[in-house]
Formats: structure tokens, C-alpha cells, sequence
């Protein structure tokens, strides 16, 4: 990484924790969708992960992190995290919760250190790919550091 490039504060986070982590660069001017991504990556589907943020009930926010070509389950999902149910919360809210935008959101660094719980499968995987908290960037690092740096959990919670 050049030093002219900067960092998001994920990036920043890993690095104050000695994280090791590589940088993916995409073509993005806007929003686009994970699949696309890593298409554009030429990675697997199911080493690319998407960040996805819940209301609970009890008006707490949750993260769920699961392979971009997956849908997550509500039922699944707010069982893991205690709650009766979970609602997506609304794309115009994502930046006021979590400090990041749409396409950019990582559960390292958010705003607040939400419960944050990660599809099993990821324990099976040699690295990941999630976003690296800005659009065009993806970081690549050990699941078992990825659960470290967003404090995740392991569930079974897509469909």
C-alpha cells in the first residue's frame, strides 16, 4: 500500500490490534451488490461476506455477517442474539447506526460495538473477504482475526 493512499478506520483498527490484512481494490462509483464484487475480485462466493445490521425487539441493534450469496434468517438469526425477532433496519439508517454508508459497512469500527455474530462456514476458510468500510475496498484477512477485530461469534443463521 502506498503511502499516498489512505486508510478507512477499519483498516486502522486492524492495524492497532497487529492484524495482518491485504487491500482488494474494485471499480466502484456507486452501491453494488457483493456478487458483483466478487466477480470483480475473481473470488469465491463464499469467501466474500456481507455485513448486515437488525433491529431487535428490545431496540438493539445486531450485526450479522454471512457469504454475499446468502440470505440471511430472521428466525435463525435473532435466536442466536436472544431476541424474539430481528428487522433489517432501513438503507437510509445504515450510515446515522453503524458511521459507515451502503456497500462500505464492516463490522470493524462501527460507531458502537454492536452484538456481531458470523456465519459458521467461515471457520472453514483459509481467509475472507469483507468490505474494508468504504466502497472499491475489500480486506482479506484470517477468519479467526476478522472475529477478533468485529468481536463475532459463530452461528448458523442464513437460510
Amino acid at each position: 500500500m502506498s503511502k499516498k493512499e489512505t486508510k478507512t478506520n477499519a483498516m486502522r483498527i486492524l492495524e492497532r490490534n497487529k492484524i495482518s490484512y491485504k487491500v482488494h481494490r474494485y471499480e466502484c462509483k456507486e452501491f453494488i451488490d457483493g456478487v458483483t464484487i466478487a466477480d470483480a475480485l475473481e473470488e469465491p462466493y463464499e469467501k466474500v461476506f456481507k455485513t448486515l445490521v437488525t433491529l431487535g425487539k428490545s431496540n438493539d441493534y445486531f450485526v450479522f455477517v454471512i457469504p454475499i450469496a446468502e440470505e440471511l434468517d430472521l428466525k435463525k438469526a435473532a435466536k442466536a442474539v436472544g431476541e424474539k425477532s430481528i428487522e433489517m433496519i432501513h438503507v437510509k439508517d445504515i450510515n446515522k447506526v453503524t458511521g459507515y454508508i451502503r456497500g462500505g459497512c464492516t463490522a470493524i469500527g462501527m460507531k458502537k460495538d454492536y452484538k456481531t455474530v458470523v456465519h459458521e462456514t467461515v471457520a472453514d476458510l483459509d481467509t475472507i473477504f469483507v468490505s474494508g468500510g468504504k466502497n472499491g475496498i475489500q480486506v482479506e484477512l484470517l477468519p479467526k482475526d476478522y472475529l477478533k477485530a468485529c468481536k463475532g461469534t459463530l452461528a448458523d443463521i442464513i437460510k
